[in-house]
Order: C-alpha cells, then sequence, then structure tokens
C-alpha cells in the first residue's frame, strides 16, 4: 500500500512545485522591462486570475473522486462520461468568465486599489490571459480525471510541458516581438492550449477506447439526474474553497492593519505553510485516486489500509516539517527577504509558524479522502465550524492580542477543520 501511495503522491508533489514557477518566470521577465507599473500589473492581474480559478477548483476534486469511484468499479466507460461532464462545465463556466470579463475585472481592480498606471497594466494582462480560460479550466478536470484513472505521472508531465511551453513563449514574445506585458498573457494563453492539446492526444492515444462518437448520445452523459449529482458534489466543493479564501483573505486583510513590517513578516511566514501544503497536497491526491477507488469498487478493507498509510505519511511530514521549521525557520525565511527588520520581527512569532504542520496535516488527507467517497458535505460542513471558530475567536478574544491573536485563530481554524473532519467521517470510513 506504501509504494501506491508514493507512486502517486510524489508525481503530484512534483506537479505543484512546479506552480509558481510560472509566477516567478513572468515577473523575472517583466521585471526586465524598465516599468515597474508592469510588475504590479502582472501581480495584480495574476491574482484576479488566481481568486477567479480557485473557486473553480472543484472540477478537478470533483472530477477526481467520481472518476476514481468509476475506476475502482470498473466501470471504465462511465470514467469516460465523467471526464466529458468536467470539460462541458468547464467550458461553460469558461463562457461566462469570457462575457462578464469586464465587470469581474473592474470589480477586482476597485477592491485592489492599485495605482492608475498598475490598474492599467493588470488591464493589459487581462484581456489577453483571459483566453485561456477554457483551457486552463479544462485541464482541472482533465487533472482530476487522470488522479482518479490512478495516474499521476501523466498530469506531471502536463504541468512540466506547460511551464517549458509557456517560458519560451514568453519569452520570444517579449524579447523577440516586443510585445510587453501582453507578451507575457499571449505565453500563457499558447502554454495553457498546449496542455490540453497534450491531455487529448494522450486520453485519445492510452484512453481512446472509452471514448466514441456515440458518447453524447448515450443515456445518462448529460442527463440532468446525473448531472444533479455532479453539481451538488461539486457545489459542496465550492461553498468549502469559498469558506477557505475567505479566511486567507481575512488574514491578509487583517495583516494589512497591522502595518507593513507585520503584513511583510505574515506574508513571509505563510510561505511556511505553502510549503507544507506543496507536499500535503501530493498526498491528499493520492487519497482521493485510492480512496474513491476501493469506495467504488466496495472493498473497505483496502479502503481502511489506505487511510491508516496516507495518516501515517501525514504524521511522519508533519513531525519532519516541524522539526525543520523549530531548526532552520529563519534561515527559510531568510531565503525570502534580506531585511533585518522583518526578520528580527518574524522570531517574535516563529513559533506559530511551527505548529502550522501538526495542526494542519490532518485537514489536508481528510479532504483527499472525502473528496475520493464523494462525502463532500462533511468536508463542507467541517469548513463551516472551523471557519466560524476562527472569526468567532479573532472577533471576541484574539483581535486584542495583536498578530498572536490572528496566528491563533488561523491555527485553530486548521486544527477544528481537521478534527471535525474526522469526527464526521470515522464512522462512515472504519464503521
Amino acid at each position: 500500500m506504501n509504494r501506491k501511495i508514493l507512486s502517486l503522491a510524489i508525481p503530484n508533489i512534483v506537479s505543484n512545485i512546479t506552480v509558481p514557477l510560472l509566477g516567478m518566470v513572468d515577473l523575472a521577465i517583466v521585471g526586465r522591462l524598465g516599468d515597474d507599473a508592469l510588475i504590479g500589473g502582472i501581480a495584480v492581474g495574476g491574482a484576479v486570475f488566481n481568486f477567479l480559478y480557485w473557486n473553480f477548483g472543484f472540477l478537478r476534486m470533483g472530477t477526481s473522486g467520481f472518476t476514481a469511484q468509476a475506476y475502482g468499479a470498473r466501470e471504465l466507460r462511465e470514467a469516460a462520461r465523467v471526464l466529458v461532464r468536467g470539460v462541458c462545465v468547464a467550458a461553460a463556466v469558461a463562457g461566462l468568465i469570457w462575457i462578464f470579463q469586464r465587470p469581474l475585472l473592474e470589480g477586482a481592480l476597485w477592491i485592489m486599489e492599485g495605482s492608475e498606471a498598475v490598474e492599467e497594466a493588470a488591464r493589459r494582462y487581462f484581456r489577453v490571459r483571459v483566453w485561456a480560460a477554457p483551457a486552463t479550466l479544462s485541464l482541472y478536470a482533465f487533472t482530476g480525471w487522470f488522479i482518479g484513472m490512478q495516474n499521476s505521472r501523466i498530469p506531471m508531465w502536463i504541468s512540466i510541458g506547460i511551464n517549458v511551453m509557456n517560458i519560451g513563449c514568453s519569452f520570444a514574445a517579449v524579447r523577440g516581438f516586443g510585445m510587453g506585458i501582453e507578451g507575457v498573457a499571449l505565453g500563457t494563453v499558447v502554454a495553457q492550449w498546449s496542455g490540453v492539446a497534450m491531455a487529448v492526444v494522450i486520453v485519445g492515444q492510452y484512453y481512446g477506447r472509452f471514448f466514441g462518437r456515440e458518447i453524447l448520445r448515450q443515456s445518462g452523459v448529460l442527463s440532468w439526474g446525473v448531472m444533479r449529482r455532479f453539481f451538488r458534489v461539486n457545489g459542496d466543493i465550492f461553498l468549502r474553497t469559498v469558506c477557505l479564501v475567505a479566511v486567507f483573505t481575512y488574514f491578509t486583510a487583517a495583516s494589512t492593519r497591522m502595518g507593513d513590517t507585520l503584513l511583510a513578516v505574515n506574508t513571509l511566514m505563510l510561505q511556511l505553510f505553502t510549503l507544507f501544503s506543496y507536499m500535503m497536497d501530493g498526498f491528499a491526491y493520492a487519497g482521493e485516486a485510492l480512496a474513491g477507488r476501493y469506495w467504488g469498487a466496495g472493498n473497505r478493507q483496502l479502503l481502511r489500509r489506505a487511510v491508516r498509510g496516507l495518516l501515517g505519511w501525514g504524521a511522519v511530514l508533519a513531525g519532519l516539517f516541524t522539526l525543520l521549521y523549530a531548526v532552520a525557520g529563519s534561515e527559510i525565511l531568510g531565503l525570502f527577504t534580506d531585511s533585518s527588520v522583518i526578520l528580527e520581527a518574524a522570531r517574535g512569532y516563529a513559533g506559530w509558524a511551527v505548529l502550522v504542520p501538526v495542526c494542519s496535516f490532518l485537514a489536508f488527507l481528510l479532504d483527499g479522502i472525502l473528496v475520493g467517497i464523494t462525502a463532500t458535505a462533511l468536508m463542507r460542513n467541517a469548513m463551516f465550524a472551523a471557519t466560524a471558530l476562527f472569526f468567532g475567536f479573532y472577533f471576541s478574544v484574539g483581535q486584542g492580542w495583536g498578530n498572536a491573536g490572528l496566528w491563533g485563530a488561523f491555527l485553530i481554524f486548521l486544527f477544528v477543520r481537521g478534527a471535525a473532519q474526522a469526527g464526521l467521517s470515522w464512522r462512515r470510513i472504519f464503521g
């Protein structure tokens, strides 16, 4: 079982690590154009897309869970239909983004309150990159589908291919054709559509026998009964994501009100959370694949073995990262800044970051397991409880403690989310 877990988790971890590379490359290219406003435009424009796409992450998670269950039940044509549903929903959502792109952009810029030059740069970036929306959202569905089919290597290679294409196209557009910030956005568009082309070719080559021209005409592919369950599960995931976005957005907003130094401290310390999340998400994706497979096959014994194995790996990683942050947390933060003021201020809050892995690993793993068995209502309810406690604690007690109270509320949110998921799902998995 450990071999199966690692064979799914490690490629997903590699894929996760490539994600920030896109933003880093874009910033590196634009940063050499001699206009500071372009850097701000990339940051603001990228934040708008991250907010939009993060809320539609259910396209990956829901597709993964349904596909893994169909795979476990050996209903491979049903697995093919799941992909069709996911891509159809992705196309519909992208169409809405295209239709409402102007109010979405202007509303986001109004909230962010950037300078006039930064806002204009963000508009130029957004108007080009928005044409990648169908590709980006479809890739969520393809990634979830491949994971559900117990294959994490394909999404890894697609992700690497997209990054290489993005680097090459962006550099050529900016340096070769002098397109400026629009060239960076165009590189992303070309890279995302190239990723879709790669996914389609791979599906056709390795899984083509499960598809056919008649698949859309078959009863049940897009029927209301089937789509209602699809939307119910994905609706739970969407609401869970909205709560997650609300907590992280408020964390940043509250940090902003504490001054530039503490804002910088909290931003850097959240990088420690992000680093840990890249590792744990790989095992969460493995949980989606394995839990869904064994749930679909009706094999509760292997399901329990998979859950125990995942929890064991999670505990080991949480312990290792806790030790790493306790011993070398300051040195890791030093990789992001050389400001002695910020680093000195961060030392006063380093203990909170040390507790992040222990408090959060259970939530990461159970997210994946519950998505796999499509028990998303439990995941949603646990998130509701954790979010309520985050805001309840902070406004009743934590606000008077300053930044320590904010971090205390955040750790309560992470711990309660995992504990509530465990309590709600224990009987369903082990009963």
